[in-house]
């Protein structure tokens, strides 16, 4: 009897061991050459070679596959993390999301090896010191629905091979110094993704096919780009913000049309002529300004219009009425 209990003692303490570590063994493997090629920073610590990798900090497996299907390193306080990618990311052929955050000693150009990340929705680089161009092996990840590479020191155009990826719904490539044109291209994308270009050097006009796009969100504020954007706007948009501020754009706005989506308009420090239409008035803005552009006639009355102050308004040609002066 006794000689039975400690057999299935045993078998008890052997099954435990066994299940204990779920992380694959060649995930496990690459995870821990990722370790050492980040130079073992501190964020890491819990990257112990004697311990399930499912467990780790800053990593997610799969519950029934138990493979690495989520990476994301980042660091919230100073560090001495000092490293560049690592080319070994590109041997997680399971991973959906890859993230590199806040991490100021980051360094180098997007590896190539990320390429290979087939499986891969989100793909988040930012506030780091990455250099070099946005790749365009990137529109190989097919599968991508999120592509943020903000807050880096990434230069160069923007390539218009970014369109074949027709998943996204959010692409971010602010804050950086990237310049040339909006691809335009980008009027094929069927996923109508939310565009955040700001604070770059992009020069040009806006495309015209960006007026295909049925997205909610687009940002081309603090850049150096020209002629109309007009065909950003329409009755039938969903959008709900957009923001062209600090641009040398022109165009007549006296005639454009305004989805009741919109919620927030910027177009400050432009060369904006004509009228302010009479259909902002139907809007429910939560943020609006007009300000530095070449606008004429009466502000309209209604809708939230005059809840904004002289600020939002002024330093146009002749714009006049409520909140600012009457007209004369």
């Amino acid at each position: 009897m006794a000689t039975t209990v400690l057999r299935f003692t045993l078998l008890l303490i052997l099954l435990s061991s066994a299940l204990s570590d779920l992380c694959n063994p060649q995930d496990k493997k690459v995870l821990l050459q990722i370790k050492k090629d980040l130079n073992n920073p501190y964020l890491l610590a819990s990257w112990d070679p004697n311990t399930d990798c499912c467990d780790w900090y800053t990593i997610e497996c799969d519950l029934k596959t138990h493979r690495i299907i989520s990476l994301t390193i980042f660091d919230s306080a100073p560090s001495n993390f000092s490293a560049q990618i690592p080319p070994s990311v590109g041997q997680l052929p399971y991973l959906e999301t890859l993230e590199f955050h806040k991490l100021p000693k980051l360094t180098g150009p997007l590896q190539p090896a990320i390429a290979k990340l087939t499986n891969l929705k989100s793909l988040r680089i930012s506030n780091t010191n990455l250099s070099g161009s946005v790749p365009s092996f990137l529109a190989q990840l097919t599968n991508l629905t999120f592509l943020d590479l903000s807050f880096n020191n990434l230069t160069g155009s923007i390539p218009a091979s970014l369109s074949q990826l027709q998943n996204l719904i959010s692409l971010r490539l602010d804050r950086n110094h990237l310049t040339g044109p909006i691809p335009s291209s980008f009027g094929l994308f069927k996923s109508n993704p939310d565009i955040i270009l700001s604070h770059n050097n992009l020069t040009g006009t806006i495309p015209p096919s960006i007026g295909n796009l049925n997205f909610t969100h687009i940002d081309l504020s603090r850049n150096k780009l020209e002629g109309d954007a007009s065909s950003i706007f329409g009755p039938n948009k969903t959008v709900q913000i957009v923001d062209l501020s600090r641009n040398q754009l022109s165009f007549d706005l006296s005639n454009v049309e305004f989805s009741t989506s919109l919620t927030s308009l910027d177009i400050n420090h432009n060369k904006v002529y004509g009228n302010l239409p009479q259909g902002l008035t139907a809007l429910n803005f939560q943020f609006l300004n007009v300000s530095y552009n070449r606008l004429c006639g009466q502000i309209p009355v209604g809708g939230t219009l005059q809840s904004f102050d002289i600020y939002e308004y002024f330093h146009n040609k002749c714009l006049c009425g409520s909140p600012l002066p009457k007209c004369t």
